[in-house]
């Protein structure tokens, strides 16, 4: 896809503002996000973006950066599990951060005027009917949740519903596939609640997947990632990249050493057709997507293939 703004608008100024701390107690400690948003325009949808294991508020800027500046209102939580924080093993909270994380989307979900109030100039100008989740890796896992994923427990039973309503749409960043068996031996004593049911996600969604996405999670192949697509239910996209392994190109930031595969047009790609892709999920009569699919479709040499249904 070619690397000009046509399509997606030309760039806005961008406030982003950190921490924003929101009392959240039970949880050990208060929940920080960061918000970035336009400094123009009103009714603004909104991205609550979960970041991958380890990672903090103040990652995945090569997206955020992107969205904000096209007139999302993006809000980033830091979980438990952020390198920031060092919650270890040992901590009783551990065993379920991935709970966690589910309610700190949802604890800024409840919050949205604290966060309006707490960034000069925001205050008023959120769509609270236009919200969207996305997450990477086990922040999709995340996000998943809230679209209407679940957790088997060890009796194959599907657990809890998280969902939310509040959420209209949903991006899945190379987000982990089913359970039990298609788990490495490491990943099943270390990550029990990664098994997930997606019969219930029916809230419409994008699923990223990378073709050489190899997890020492699985011991099936790239396809692992493909799950979130083809296990569920409602309106879904697919987007499979060539070539891409965990890290997609670099979405997690600048320069980041632990990209693997670093390709600057990739991650151009991911930030022309996610926003495409929100864009006409929340706004039904925004043809973005329709033309972001078309045009990589029509490419002479394609970066990756779109599946829909």
């Amino acid at each position: 896809m070619p690397h000009s703004d046509e399509g997606v608008g030309a760039p806005t100024p961008v406030v982003s503002v950190s921490p924003v701390v929101l009392p959240a107690p039970g949880r050990g400690d208060d929940l920080q996000v960061r918000v970035s948003a336009p400094t123009t325009g009103h009714e603004l949808p909104v991205i609550v973006f979960s970041h991958g294991f380890g990672w903090s508020m103040n990652g995945y800027a090569p997206l955020v950066d992107f969205w904000a500046a096209r007139g999302f209102a993006v809000v980033q939580p830091t979980h438990l599990d952020s390198r920031t924080l060092n919650v270890t093993p040992d901590d009783p909270r551990y065993p379920d951060i991935w709970r966690f994380r589910v309610a700190d989307l949802r604890h800024i979900l409840d919050q949205l005027d604290l966060i309006e109030a707490a960034v000069p100039g925001l205050r008023g100008r959120l769509d609270r009917s236009r919200i969207a989740a996305a997450g990477h890796s086990s922040g999709g896992q995340t996000a998943s949740m809230l679209l209407g994923a679940r957790v088997l427990g060890a009796d194959g039973v599907p657990g809890e519903d998280m969902s939310d309503p509040r959420i209209k749409a949903g991006v899945l960043l190379s987000t982990t596939g089913t359970g039990g068996a298609d788990l490495s031996p490491f990943a099943a004593e270390h990550f029990p609640f990664m098994s997930p049911s997606f019969a219930d996600m029916t809230t419409p969604a994008l699923v990223i997947a990378g073709l050489k996405d190899q997890s020492p999670l699985s011991v099936r192949g790239p396809d692992w990632f493909a799950d979130p697509y083809h296990l569920s239910r409602g309106p879904k996209s697919l987007l499979t990249l060539f070539g891409a392994e965990h890290s997609l190109g670099g979405i997690a930031g600048y320069a980041v050493t632990e990209t693997t595969d670093e390709n600057p047009e990739r991650v151009a790609l991911i930030q022309r057709l996610t926003w495409a892709y929100l864009r006409s999920a929340l706004y039904p009569a925004d043809a973005s997507w329709a033309a972001a699919t078309a045009e990589l479709t029509n490419s002479t040499d394609p970066m990756g293939r779109i599946d829909s249904r």
